[in-house]
């Protein structure tokens, strides 16, 4: 049995759909590392498994009781995670001590005398016993937050969950929060941690999962992430690739429009003016090309135009995914190609095409 199980999980806010048909298990012991860009729904997720933010639609279980069920004891399995966030929260009105008995003499009926040997022992093991009767305001940022690990813990959680445990660290505190994150694994301890430190994602996960497209986008072992990626906008992610994309849903779409981004693209990672204009050219040529080639008069169109640029060698794709049937406009001889085809296959260094589960995709590298 998987101590966390999650099944088909769906939440948004409003009309904006951050997380669509999640699912994953974690398994006793297991160290998970939570990566992607910002506002790709990693905090939400995590939130989510402590019902901080409720979901529209799935199942959580954790160790074996689901919390999402009508009528479940939310409090009690809650217990059985402990959290930690980007602010500490510590009571600034208590001292270290108290922020730590608090919960387990309130909550779990934990003796005073019990609860403060407990907190020394954990105060211990992260150098901060001296700290014990000071008021939170008299801590660094980076002790505060090792505090408030260690509070987690005073719980005895089956799982931590880390959400961004260091963003609000100075640089010179970020290190000493990870080393107390890396002795917790030391303990076998069971950990979910959306972080934006890619090297101590590589070192301490057992697995990493990479989120985008409401959910998760790629998943494996550091070594498959962080070396092999499969997936396009994982490798974008991991290689800092910049990546434009463009939906098109209608056959008279804002041609304008597209240009216009395709330019704002070009002008924020300062490509030349002759290859934006060439790229705006190119997704234009193709976009049209796929909308006459897959589709019949009537049809729904489903086109995505994605552009990225890779700012370490100069490298620019041009990427098209166009459902209905199977086109490829390159595969014509030259005297039946359109102009713009034929200027395409004069400029590019290579170009793909492939059909595959209903999909075509173009790939264009300049």
């Amino acid at each position: 049995m998987s101590l966390i199980e999650v099944r088909n999980l769906s939440k948004s806010f409003g009309s904006l759909s951050v997380l669509h048909d999640v699912s994953l298990n974690v398994e006793e012991g297991e160290r998970i590392a939570v990566i992607g860009g910002s506002g790709c729904g990693k905090s939400v997720f995590l939130r989510s498994l402590e019902l901080l933010e409720r979901p529209d639609s799935g199942q959580i279980f954790i160790d074996g009781e689901e919390i999402t069920a009508r009528g479940a004891d939310v409090n009690r399995i809650r217990r059985k995670m402990g959290m930690v966030y980007q602010k500490f929260y510590l009571f600034s009105h208590m001292n270290v001590m108290d922020n730590l008995c608090l919960a387990p003499v309130k909550l779990a009926g934990v003796s005073r005398e019990e609860a403060e040997s407990h907190a020394m022992e954990w105060l211990s093991k992260v150098g901060l016993t001296s700290k014990a009767r000071s008021m939170p305001d008299k801590l660094s940022g980076g002790q505060q937050q090792r505090i408030a690990i260690c509070r987690s813990l005073m719980m005895k959680p089956k799982v931590l969950l880390f959400d961004e445990p260091t963003s609000a660290l100075d640089p010179t505190m970020v290190g000493e929060v990870l080393a107390m994150i890396r002795m917790l694994t030391k303990h076998n301890m069971t950990m979910m941690i959306v972080t934006h430190e890619m090297n101590f994602a590589r070192e301490v996960a057992d697995r990493v999962l990479f989120f985008a497209d409401r959910g998760i986008y790629e998943q494996g072992t550091p070594s498959e992430i962080f070396d092999s990626p499969k997936g396009d906008k994982t490798i974008a992610f991991i290689r800092k690739l910049k990546y434009f994309a463009y939906e098109i849903r209608r056959r008279d779409f804002d041609l304008l429009e597209m240009h216009g981004r395709i330019r704002d693209f070009a002008e924020k990672y300062g490509l030349s003016s002759r290859l934006a204009y060439r790229l705006e050219l190119c997704c234009e040529e193709l976009v049209y090309e796929m909308i006459s080639g897959c589709y019949d008069a009537g049809d729904d169109v489903k086109i995505d135009a994605g552009i990225s640029y890779s700012e370490a060698d100069g490298a620019t794709v041009i990427e098209i995914l166009a459902d209905g049937r199977e086109f490829d406009p390159f595969k014509a001889d030259d005297d039946d190609v359109h102009l713009g085809v034929s200027m395409l296959r004069r400029i590019a260094r290579n170009i793909t095409h492939e059909y595959m589960d209903g999909v075509n995709r173009i790939s264009v590298v300049l």
